[in-house]
């Protein structure tokens, strides 16, 4: 096999979710990387490969293994990526690793497998056609705010990762900013024995979430609804207010389309409308 960073997916709860591929790209690596080496001791335990080496790559540490990783690459090794759980680098190390091995024009490739945002969007309700995933949301702050803000005026759905301890107030914030009725859906210890799904306006998830759950969570958000159309009147009033300040009809339609959100076209059509005496010359 020829030499590459091979990030490999692994399972989020059940042991099952182990691929036969993933299990043959540890067997055979040079080196795995892994945030937790007794956690991921017990995994390959569990598939019965013993004698590979293992070390530690956190957020403390992921820097640091750089130039030990590609120097098994170069020398011809293949080198193991792994997150506790999951896919490595979603929320996770591994990021940086991969853009050091990019940089020094080595191989990576990846084993898929478990990724908990995933699981929980496609099993939420909502819709799977566009999302974005925002992971862990900032504890406080105006970092925290701005989050929050982008979210309530999100149309794509949003995954969150949040801890059990904190996601009755972060149901409680987002309830405040985006509307106590949009909609969630909370999944909670994807693929373990207690998994659960709970669904609901974001008011009666915080009353769910009280007290804390136990396990992993994640959050699937629906999008925010489309804002509604402007109504012709609106549309009339606004050119008009741009028409009095001295501009075209072609100015004043792209200033209202842009600034209510409708059309250029449906725009322009309403400031021919609008009486001579009132516009300027095109």
């Amino acid at each position: 096999m020829s030499a590459a960073l091979v990030l490999v997916a692994t399972p989020i709860g059940n042991l099952g979710d182990l691929s036969p591929r993933a299990v043959a790209e540890m067997e055979k690596a040079a080196l795995i990387c892994c945030e937790d080496t007794r956690r991921t001791g017990r995994l390959l335990a569990h598939a019965g490969i013993d004698g590979v080496r293992l070390r530690r790559v956190d957020d403390h540490t992921e820097t640091r293994s750089v130039d030990e990783v590609v120097g098994i690459l170069d020398a011809g090794g293949r080198v193991v990526l792994v997150s506790d759980a999951g896919t490595p680098g979603v929320s996770d190390p591994g990021s940086r690793l991969v853009a050091a091995v990019i940089a020094a024009e080595h191989t990576v490739t990846v084993v898929p497998g478990p990724v908990a945002a995933v699981a929980a969007l496609v099993a939420s309700g909502h819709a799977t056609d566009r999302f974005v995933f925002e992971g862990f949301l900032p504890r406080k702050g105006a970092e925290r705010k701005q989050r929050l803000a982008a979210i309530a005026e999100e149309a794509r759905t949003v995954i969150i990762y949040e801890s059990p301890k904190r996601v009755a107030a972060t149901m409680l914030a987002l309830a405040e900013i985006c509307g106590s009725e949009r909609r969630a859906t909370v999944a909670r210890e994807l693929t373990k024995l207690h998994e659960e799904f709970v669904r609901g306006t974001f008011a009666e998830l915080a009353a769910w979430a009280d007290p804390a759950p136990k396990g992993e969570i994640v959050v699937v958000i629906e999008g925010a609804a489309p804002p509604a159309d402007a109504t012709d009147h609106e549309v009339v009033s606004a050119l008009e207010a741009e028409l009095d300040a001295g501009a075209s009809r072609r100015d004043a339609s792209d200033a209202v389309a842009k600034g209510l959100g409708v059309g250029r076209r449906r725009a322009y059509e309403l400031a021919l409308g609008i009486p001579k005496a009132v516009a300027p010359p095109s």
